[in-house]
């Protein structure tokens, strides 16, 4: 893949840049950062470069249309805070606003498109609407930077077919995202831990059935640690449970018993009456589970046990938190993941946050980010990356 070193003297030049800023809002008032802060590196060495920034991004789920709470306007202020230069707001995606606002650029100077999903073309399933958008893309730039990861694996008009228009690069962002994921997928120093959380099992099934090939450990929590539990025999009382999967998980327990991979489940969990944060709660061993509760983080004796298991890898990658770390008496065991991580590191391991919420429940929680090897900006294309799948707006660079 280019980078933005291979594009020569981008002075005076307009150079598109693909961002992720879909960050979570608070009414107008951004709540998490984190992406508009990763995408600084690539912003400012196009600036110093003396490019004209255009900037293309999305922000939630519209259906192909404005709506004022999916506005940029919240990025684009706290953009210009931390550039330290105002970031100019078009008030369209490719219109007469975005013409103007483009046409107006200096040397040195970054304007931000509306969202771009307003515009349905960019994520139709029809080649000719998106390559459409991707030619009014075109018009506003002389060449291409993809620096949003959180959207490589979609085939979308501002991620893939723009990159069939103009000479093109991959930002640092997605060079950094690729190279960290490539490191612990193609030939990880080992031991190699992974640990999955977050609410389901289907969300997962790929990358469970492709690490069971390349993991020495798979360290199981959050809510789709019920239906391994289950698929255990256990009572889950009224924990997730996905009923339909427990056949299928079923069958990678026996996999990995097969290949010599080790699954670690808890063997604890805080449960709670109601999914709440003031809910009363209380531990119980993790086959005890009663009727009528549900279980919402692990308990403190599983913490000690996945933190036994993260402390001699070499690699690790976490992708899910271990509970509902948004609620403070269920927040305990991503806490102590999140530490076992950075006390890995600290012991040489190579260890990789794997986007989304986990990510988030880093920065909510109060960690160092640069205590952590990799943060992925990327939730959904961490996880098709893990799973082995080609990710659309990667290949495209790599053609």
């Amino acid at each position: 893949m280019k980078t933005i070193e291979d594009l020569g003297d981008l002075r005076g030049k307009r150079v598109l840049v693909r961002s992720d800023f879909n960050v979570p809002l608070d009414g107008t008032t951004i709540t998490d950062d984190g992406r508009v802060r990763a995408a600084l590196p690539t912003l400012n060495a196009l600036l110093d470069a003396g490019a004209r920034v255009v900037v293309a991004a999305h922000l939630g789920r519209p259906k192909g249309a404005p709506e004022d709470k999916y506005s940029l306007a919240p990025v684009a202020a706290r953009l210009g805070e931390l550039l330290g230069k105002p970031v100019a707001l078009a008030k369209d995606t490719v219109g007469e606003s975005a013409k103007a606002t483009v046409a107006a650029l200096g040397d040195g100077e970054i304007a931000l498109l509306e969202n771009i999903r307003f515009d349905p073309r960019e994520t139709s399933k029809v080649d000719a609407e998106r390559e459409s958008l991707a030619d009014d893309l075109a018009a506003l730039a002389d060449v291409y930077v993809s620096d949003g990861f959180g959207v490589v694996h979609r085939k979308q008009a501002s991620v893939y077919d723009i990159a069939l228009k103009l000479p093109h690069a991959v930002g640092k962002l997605v060079l950094k995202e690729v190279d960290s994921l490539r490191k612990a997928t193609d030939d990880p120093a080992r031991p190699y831990v992974v640990v999955l959380g977050g609410s389901k099992v289907s969300d997962k099934l790929g990358v469970i059935a492709n690490l069971m090939t390349k993991a020495d450990r798979l360290l199981i929590g959050g809510g789709m640690v019920y239906t391994f539990l289950a698929a255990k025999g256990c009572s889950v009382g009224n924990s997730l449970l996905e009923q339909d999967q427990v056949e299928t998980v079923k069958g990678y327990l026996a996999q990995a018993a097969e290949r010599g991979v080790e699954i670690v489940l808890p063997t604890d969990i805080v449960v709670a009456d109601t999914f709440a944060a003031d809910s009363p709660h209380d531990v119980v061993a993790a086959d005890a589970i009663p009727d009528g509760r549900m279980g919402l983080d692990i308990g403190p004796d599983s913490a000690e046990l996945f933190r036994s298991k993260i402390l001699d890898a070499k690699t690790v990658v976490w992708n899910g938190p271990a509970g509902v770390f948004e609620f403070e008496a269920f927040s305990a065991g991503t806490r102590a993941v999140a530490q076992a991580l950075v006390d890995a590191g600290k012991n040489g391991a190579f260890t990789i946050v794997g986007g989304g919420d986990s990510a988030a429940a880093v920065r909510i929680l109060g960690f160092n980010e640069a205590d952590f090897g990799h943060i992925s900006t990327g939730g959904g294309a961490s996880l098709e990356f893990l799973e082995g799948k080609t990710l659309p707006g990667i290949a495209v660079l790599e053609a």
